[in-house]
């Protein structure tokens, strides 16, 4: 087990805990080319991964030129289900990394609850965070905001000077500054390690090497 200088490690979940985002880009590439608002995988990646809903529909609203119902994506909610159900697997090494931290840890996502949950079911992961699962559905406002971050540490009585998040967007690296939190930026997905760097982060991609990293500081 290796100890570290911190009292709580809180993970994001999609692209850290569970390898969602390679899939959750392709299809979100083929529906909003359905709705008329084609974006590349390389534009969704910049825009839409590890940010909020509402960003996203922002963004389709803009490049389709006309505002969209507010559960414009409920039909297309079926898709991602059914490619996660088919292929979605935990994050290379998390289960090794988890298994050798001996710190509080949970899971604070943009993402909304029901999903949350059933990703973690799918990938094996869900009672190594259950009970201590908070989403952006908490709190007034979702990440870059620290709102999350900051619910997650309040909640599980730990000083957010004495947190570290574990991180692959930089939506996500930018509310952990925000929240004065320690962030490790995990750049084994799809997010390039610039897009992480910064103050206070340490970027890193091999999620085995985690534990180390956060017993250094």
């Amino acid at each position: 087990m290796k100890h570290t200088p911190f009292d709580l490690v809180i993970f994001d979940c999609d692209g850290v805990l569970v390898d969602s985002e390679r899939i959750a880009v392709r299809v979100e590439a083929e529906i909003l080319a359905e709705l008329g608002a084609p974006f590349t995988e390389a534009e969704i990646i910049e825009t839409f991964v590890g940010s909020s809903g509402e960003v996203v529909t922002a963004a389709v609203e803009e490049r389709l030129g006309r505002p969209l119902p507010t559960d414009w994506w409920k039909p297309y909610e079926h898709r991602y289900v059914e490619a996660f159900a088919a292929e979605l697997t935990a994050v290379d090494g998390v289960a090794e990394a988890l298994d050798e931290l001996d710190v509080p840890v949970c899971l604070a996502s943009n993402g909304g609850h029901a999903n949350i949950r059933r990703n973690l079911r799918t990938t094996g992961l869900h009672e190594r965070f259950e009970g201590r699962v908070f989403s952006a559905e908490d709190v007034p406002m979702g990440k870059p905001a620290p709102d999350l971050f900051l619910h997650a540490a309040r909640t599980m009585g730990a000083d957010p000077a004495r947190c570290a998040v574990v991180e692959d967007s930089r939506y996500g690296v930018r509310a952990a500054r925000a929240a004065g939190m320690r962030s490790f930026g995990y750049a084994g997905g799809l997010t390039p390690a610039a897009w992480l760097e910064g103050p206070g982060t340490v970027v890193f991609e091999d999620m085995r090497k985690l534990p180390a990293l956060l017993a250094a500081g």
